[in-house]
């Protein structure tokens, strides 16, 4: 089993509270990771909301379900009976003793209009998003670690060439489909998984007209990951109303199919004003609704889209295990001016990181970072240029170009 960046922080939390719920897409290794946890607790239980009968009997009777559990215990899938976190919040307030429930969940539970009870202040709430490129490597380095560290970012070694890491990016990070070596039988892997969430999970989650729409609305999403979330437009491209495609974005987010990166400025009452960027969850999954596989000639504004989704959700998936808390948006100015990622601390302070699909850096590379430099000040901690080539490259104190192969 590859190791999961994410079970230090599970079995730290599992340490000092009483619910953990570990969320995220299907088939990104909740249950095992859930699993390989609970093998070293003594006593530990593992039951899953996917088989009928246990989801029978958390459905029909959850206060009984629940009492009569003996923890720790794995629940999984609980996007499958919401009702029963109100039984889970009792027995928790009846019971404070850290390490009771271990949750996991392929839809964000938090986003469910039906979701009765938030277990705010009982519960910590974790993320596992599909194998990152340092898990697939082995290594625990934190680029986001030392983005906000006072050194810049060291040099290190890498033989990984531009094909290679496209090879990977267009693989993805679903162990699934990261084990199959073939194109085809990847594709067939992808093509499965997006039948299943839209006939099983989306289902699910609510009463959907028009479910044929989705596909085309994912598609369509593929296309435009990394530009501007625009309502009117995608409402006229697929023929529906804007009222009825934001329903449909909020099940794929909580589905986590697609991800918002919201816009960042530095007035903070101006964030919700402007247009947030789509990405999805996944460039392996991305790659395959484009036809932008490993056997196919990759056209440049694709391959400039695809990483800059795949920077986007290293980094995110990063967030999770670094030391740094930090947010990820983008920025934009009304004037054009833009900064693909915009990371911001808890102190406030700024890294700003432009995507090239490149292999070298030209001075116009530079110029919007610099501006945003010139606006924050103080604030401003670090910009970064992530681009294909192999050297790092410090233009001054806070600026320098980084290779790719660092995430």
């Amino acid at each position: 089993m590859i190791k999961r960046h994410m079970y230090t922080p599970l079995a730290e939390a599992m340490m000092d509270t009483p619910v953990v719920l570990l969320n995220g897409a299907r088939q990104t290794g909740k249950s095992t990771l859930a699993k390989a946890y609970m093998d070293t607790v003594k006593g530990g239980r593992y039951l899953t909301l996917d088989d009928a009968t246990t989801l029978s009997a958390a459905t029909e009777d959850p206060v009984g379900f629940v009492s009569e559990l003996e923890d720790p215990v794995v629940l999984d899938e609980v996007q499958r009976a919401p009702g029963h976190f109100r039984a889970i919040k009792v027995a928790v307030d009846s019971d404070r003793r850290p390490g009771r429930f271990l949750l996991t969940g392929s839809a964000d539970v938090l986003l469910l209009p039906n979701l009765s009870e938030s277990l705010a202040g009982r519960m910590e709430l974790l993320s596992l998003w599909p194998l990152s490129a340092s898990e697939l490597k082995g290594e625990t380095r934190s680029l986001i670690d030392s983005l906000f560290s006072k050194a810049q970012v060291a040099s290190v070694d890498t033989t990984e060439s531009r094909s290679e890491l496209l090879q990977r990016i267009v693989t993805g990070g679903f162990p699934e489909a990261v084990s199959r070596k073939s194109t085809q039988r990847r594709n067939a892997w992808f093509a499965s998984y997006i039948t299943t969430i839209l006939q099983r999970d989306v289902r699910d989650l609510a009463n959907i007209e028009n479910l044929t729409v989705l596909p085309g609305l994912i598609r369509l999403l593929a296309a435009r990951s990394t530009s501007l979330l625009n309502y009117s437009e995608l409402s006229r491209s697929l023929g529906i109303p804007q009222s009825t495609l934001k329903r449909y974005m909020a099940l794929l987010e909580t589905t986590f199919m697609v991800q918002i990166l919201s816009p960042w400025s530095a007035n903070l009452g101006k964030r919700l004003v402007k247009s947030p960027k789509i990405v999805l969850s996944d460039t392996g999954l991305m790659a395959h609704l484009l036809g932008a596989d490993s056997g196919t000639e990759i056209p440049t504004h694709v391959i400039g889209a695809l990483v800059e989704n795949y920077v986007v959700m290293e980094l995110r998936k990063q967030l999770g295990w670094s030391k740094t808390r930090a947010r990820l948006y983008h920025f934009r100015e009304r004037s054009g001016k833009e900064v693909d990622v915009i990371l911001e601390n808890a102190a406030g302070k700024v890294v700003a990181i432009e995507v090239k699909a490149s292999s070298t850096i030209g001075k116009n590379d530079l110029k919007h970072i610099k501006f945003l430099r010139e606006k924050l000040g103080s604030q401003f901690q670090r910009g970064v240029v992530l681009y294909l080539g192999t050297e790092l490259i410090s233009f001054d104190k806070t600026l320098q170009a980084v290779p790719l192969a660092y995430l």
